[in-house]
């Protein structure tokens, strides 16, 4: 396996890691007392105030990027936005592991966004995601409970704006490194989850309540937005969103011990099935970079052409 596709799944697989505690936190800190627009609003503000100053105080040349990556980055996180917003809502109506469940549905919109980019598939990408989305159809059977409706379209809706944006970054990554990307999506990010608090919750927590969940949420946030961007940077979004649905296991794991919630045996069936999907991508290649097409509906987002030492020793 070449280096550079094993330095990509390490990256995916860190950032599925901090992913899959995201619900959790976010659930602890939601029925701890915190409102879902709360969270999200403190979550990538801190998380995005956190990066720009390690970038200011340690890495001011990751600040540069071309005009068109720029405008990639702000479409981009404002899409992510408007889905965290989603996911948050969703994520106070169920169970993180179920929640997740759903969620873990975003590559199937991704591989329908890449190939309207005109960036097809493999085989073996189109059979790991049926095998996915079986296990997930599995993960999503819960005998005995109902599951209410609004919460299960709004984590549908997320899983669609999150899948939309990972196409989007993977055209500006091909000339701009993980951590700037992750710097101007994050704070696109917060531009739309800070007003959309401000305009429709303003509801302060108590003093009493808690802040290690939202402290946790904003850490796994910070690490995993860099990891994901590199995984993308290397071996494309959608290899990397597969490799994503490891926050589901992690996630599950993380709410039966935190959370007390539990999975039937039907669930755990479909556990196996998305573990093989995960295992699968051993043997996939990568694709080659489509950066230098004109066609899709990505083509616009292309550098005018760049420096090649701008950012130092990064590449």
């Amino acid at each position: 396996m070449p280096k550079k596709q094993t330095a990509g799944i390490a990256a995916a697989f860190s950032s599925a890691f901090f992913l899959g505690l995201a619900p959790v936190f976010g659930k602890l800190a939601i029925t701890q007392g915190f409102t879902p627009l709360a969270v999200v609003a403190l979550r990538t503000g801190f998380a995005a105030g956190i990066l720009f100053l390690v970038v200011l105080l340690f890495y001011r040349q990751y600040f540069y990027i071309f005009p068109v990556g720029l405008v990639g980055c702000i479409l981009a996180g404002a899409i992510n936005g408007l889905g965290s917003l989603l996911y948050y809502l969703a994520l106070e109506r169920l169970d993180a592991s179920l929640g997740q469940l759903l969620y873990s549905l975003y590559p199937f919109f991704v591989a329908l966004w890449l190939v309207l980019d005109h960036q097809p598939q493999s085989r073996l990408t189109f059979f790991r995601i049926i095998l996915a989305t079986i296990a997930v159809l599995l993960l999503t059977s819960v005998p005995g409970r109902s599951v209410d409706a609004s919460g299960v379209f709004m984590m549908i809706g997320a899983a669609v704006l999150y899948a939309m944006h990972l196409p989007i970054n993977q055209r500006v990554l091909y000339e701009v490194p993980a951590p700037t990307v992750a710097l101007y999506t994050l704070l696109s990010m917060s531009a739309v989850v800070i007003p959309a608090y401000f305009l429709f919750d303003r509801a302060w927590p108590a003093t009493s309540i808690p802040w290690l969940p939202v402290a946790g949420l904003t850490f796994v946030t910070v690490f995993s937005r860099i990891a994901l961007f590199l995984g993308v940077k290397k071996i494309g979004g959608m290899q990397t969103a597969l490799l994503g649905l490891a926050e589901l296991l992690i996630a599950i794991f993380f709410s039966s011990i935190w959370l007390g919630e539990s999975l039937s045996p039907l669930q755990w069936l479909g556990a196996l099935g998305l573990s093989i999907s995960l295992i699968l991508v051993m043997y996939e290649h990568p694709s080659a970079p489509t950066h230098s097409g004109k066609t899709g509906w990505l083509s616009w987002i292309r550098a005018p052409g760049l420096p090649k030492d701008i950012f130092g020793p990064y590449e």
